[in-house]
């Protein structure tokens, strides 16, 4: 179960400490801004709007009663959010029953980026919460423009080794 990873927990980074925790409703304009300060969000039309906030808030609490879902920040010494990461736990018949830890929504404050904080929650995610929660993969999926990104996940000892594909509904 997910949400029987110890959190929060200390990681140190070249930026300084991070704490990283699970999220609450105070973090979501924070997350949404890392996640629409983009230009492939901003080329979609994605921006964050006030007036949609009992939307997130929905959304973070159906994540928050999950067992398989975790959405994590990374707040620096100051109590700011300077990152976030979303977990989730799929279980599986291949790889004798494997469970497969999916990492989603992976981001950095743009003024954080290139400071060790991307790399430190990576690491936590391969060292720490994969193994507790017994997972026997770790999966995640970035843009195909997000060269950038694919050289980071290379680095960490990923392999690109399947194509995605989505479909969007309505």
């Amino acid at each position: 179960m997910i949400q029987s990873l110890s959190l929060p927990t200390i990681l140190d980074t070249r930026a300084g400490p991070i704490t990283l925790r699970r999220a609450h409703t105070d973090d979501i304009a924070a997350v949404l801004g890392f996640l629409y300060d983009d230009p492939i969000s901003q080329a979609r039309g994605d921006s964050y709007d006030p007036a949609d906030r009992a939307v997130y808030v929905g959304a973070l609490e159906e994540i928050a009663q999950s067992p398989q879902n975790e959405l994590v920040v990374a707040e620096n010494a100051e109590g700011t959010v300077v990152g976030c990461l979303q977990l989730t736990t799929i279980p599986g018949l291949s790889r004798r029953g494997g469970t497969r830890l999916l990492v989603e929504s992976v981001h950095v404050a743009s003024q954080f980026q290139s400071s060790g904080i991307g790399g430190a929650m990576m690491k936590w995610v391969m060292e720490v919460a994969a193994p507790a929660v017994g997972a026997a993969m770790i999966q995640l999926t970035s843009d195909k423009s997000r060269k950038d990104a694919h050289r980071f996940y290379l680095r960490l000892g990923f392999i690109d080794s399947h194509a995605g594909f989505k479909h969007r509904v309505g």
